[in-house]
């Protein structure tokens, strides 16, 4: 998640460089074709262009919109795992008091600490892209080769469980489900043990359950590319706009220079190319956007924090624990929190 006010030109132009590059070749050479080889009919008439424009435009507005409903529901799921981490240390430390003190801190810091390895797997599955994932230029995908926000999920539980039990991750497909499985086993024992009753067991494991539904709704998201007829037309109906676009505004800059001087006309209908470039770099940035915005757990600018937000949920667990030596907060890389 970008955490700057306002965008870098730096950033901006590692993704927009190529395309920017492009439309300026393209609307040169367009324009050299009508100049210097004086291929007069190759201008098109606006109007039917400015049609497309406009239908592109509304295609765009939604693809957007529901690519940030995404983005909103993924960030809203991680706002009730932040939540539902703090029940269960509550629920934790009040339920769970054994007749040694020791014994007592010692169980309550496995349940919390395996917690915490359990968002952390999650947080790194959720990470590995898919086939559909967006694939940024090289300049942006060496940014976050550099930020390094992707691991293999067991090995996020190593300083958070036995050397037993993440031996047992290593086998499995789905660490952070086998890691609340743990959980209810270790709590069912408690019960079973008579150190918790049957309704503080049901508390606990209903805790664990809304942890499933959590990582669940992850996984339907994750598991569930944008719908391909909105992703994939909204990019060839953007592409058609702006490789027709020159051709509509040497028209529009050929008719109002009708009353101008040869010299000064000249210099007009050159105005075509900045404006070719400004405008399609708007069309494809806007189409752009939807598509940073459509995986809302892949470690990308536009992306839930989640990194930021599982260092927020270890230092409220610790600090519950009255541990002393906290972490600290995760720091944006480059304005780039994760």
């Amino acid at each position: 998640m970008y955490i700057k006010r306002n965008i870098g030109w730096g950033l901006i132009l590692r993704y927009a460089w190529k395309n920017i590059l492009f439309f300026t070749i393209y609307a040169g050479v367009i324009f050299c074709l009508y100049y210097y080889l004086k291929l007069d009919f190759i201008d098109i008439p606006f109007q039917p262009l400015s049609v497309i424009g406009i239908a592109v435009a509304f295609y765009i507005g939604f693809k957007n919109s529901q690519s940030y409903d995404r983005f909103w529901e993924g960030r809203k799921i991680w706002g009730g795992i932040v939540n539902y981490s703090r029940t269960w240390t509550i629920q934790v430390l009040s339920f769970i008091n054994l007749d040694s003190s020791d014994t007592t801190k010692q169980v309550h810091q496995q349940l919390i600490y395996r917690h915490i390895a359990w968002i952390n797997a999650l947080r790194v599955q959720l990470r590995q892209p898919k086939s559909w994932a967006i694939k940024e230029n090289r300049a942006v995908e060496s940014l976050f080769d550099k930020h390094g926000e992707r691991n293999i999920s067991c090995n996020e539980a190593i300083n958070y469980v036995s050397q037993e039990e993440y031996n047992d991750l290593q086998k499995r497909v789905n660490p952070a489900t086998h890691l609340v499985k743990n959980q209810a086993i270790q709590i069912t024992k408690l019960k079973q043990d008579g150190i918790i009753d049957g309704f503080q067991e049901d508390q606990l494991q209903s805790c664990l359950e809304e942890f499933y539904n959590l990582q669940g709704k992850c996984e339907r998201i994750k598991n569930t590319p944008f719908p391909r007829q909105y992703g994939y037309f909204s990019k060839v109906f953007t592409w058609i706009f702006v490789l027709l676009l020159p051709f509509g505004l040497l028209d529009v800059f050929e008719a109002d220079a009708i009353n101008l001087d040869t010299q000064v006309k000249d210099w007009y209908i050159f105005l075509m190319i900045p404006f070719s470039v400004l405008i399609s770099w708007i069309f494809a940035s806007m189409e752009s956007i939807g598509d940073n915005s459509e995986d809302p757990f892949e470690g990308r600018i536009n992306d839930v924090p989640m990194t930021a937000l599982c260092r927020t949920i270890e230092i409220d667990l610790r600090d519950m624990l009255d541990e002393q030596d906290l972490p600290e907060s995760i720091k944006p890389k480059d304005n780039i929190l994760y």
